[in-house]
């Protein structure tokens, strides 16, 4: 629908995923996030959709959160997102096994850093700023700054950053790894990149993804002994068999998910 704050349509199995609140600059109210947390849940649910790709209307990705109406909410003891739905930011609530693609315009302040954080692959503009300026507001980042920032940038460029809450321009996300790309039309180069994951096999995309996790979250000591058997698994499946097809035949895949 026009009038939602999160719109999102399935093109080439990919999920595309906007926040469409321009004229607040995507700010975070709690309705947004409630419906983002819907499209991620439908994103993970859909067998149809292998990949997604969020993105923002407008000139900025996100003024960060309106603290005036989320705060009104979370002081009445509303959880940030509901129960039993994916959670966008991974840290509350239900996880998810798809890849997400983001890309970043303009302005991504708070909780767009924790997005690109929680996110896998991140492709900003040329004219994007960054700033985690929790401190300067007498908080911390609840989001996931804390808790990534570091492991995607190297302990000293994270804490440059959070305990200053100095903002940070396209190339120096660039350098420290918070962004992968820089392109004057992100989207049309993230778009691409979606697309071709959610060509590969499914079922191995999700492994892989997991797997990857799976090391940061529980150790890799763990994560090692889950790799054979998880391996067994899709050596069973018919994309697995697909693609030793492909390859024999000197052709390209069709993945199904099975």
């Amino acid at each position: 629908m026009s009038n939602s704050l999160v719109t999102s349509e399935i093109k080439n199995n990919v999920l595309h995923i906007v926040l469409n609140r321009e004229a607040k600059m995507n700010a975070f109210s709690y309705a947004m996030l409630q419906e983002l947390s819907e499209a991620y849940t439908t994103l993970e649910n859909d067998p149809e959709i292998r990949c997604g790709l969020l993105y923002a209307n407008g000139k900025h990705f996100t003024a960060g959160l309106d603290l005036a109406d989320v705060s009104k909410h979370i002081s009445e003891g509303a959880n940030l997102f509901e129960k039993g739905n994916i959670d966008p930011l991974q840290i509350f609530d239900k996880k998810r096994t798809k890849p997400v693609v983001i890309v970043v315009q303009g302005t991504c302040l708070t909780i767009g850093i924790e997005m690109i954080l929680a996110n896998d692959i991140c492709f900003a503009s040329e004219d994007s700023h960054f700033g985690q300026i929790e401190v300067q507001r007498g908080i911390l980042p609840f989001g996931g700054a804390t808790l990534r920032f570091h492991q995607r940038c190297g302990w000293g460029n994270a804490m440059r950053y959070l305990l200053t809450g100095d903002s940070f321009d396209a190339q120096e996300a660039l350098r420290i790894g918070l962004v992968q790309e820089i392109h004057a039309d992100p989207l049309v180069a993230a778009t691409a990149l979606a697309e071709r994951m959610a060509k590969q096999a499914p079922l191995a995309v999700q492994a892989t993804l997991v797997s990857a996790k799976t090391a940061i979250t529980e150790g890799q000591a763990y994560a090692e002994k889950e790799l054979m058997p998880e391996l067994h698994r899709l050596m069973k499946s018919e994309d697995a068999k697909e693609g030793l097809m492909s390859f024999l035949e000197r052709r390209e895949a069709n993945f199904t998910g099975k």
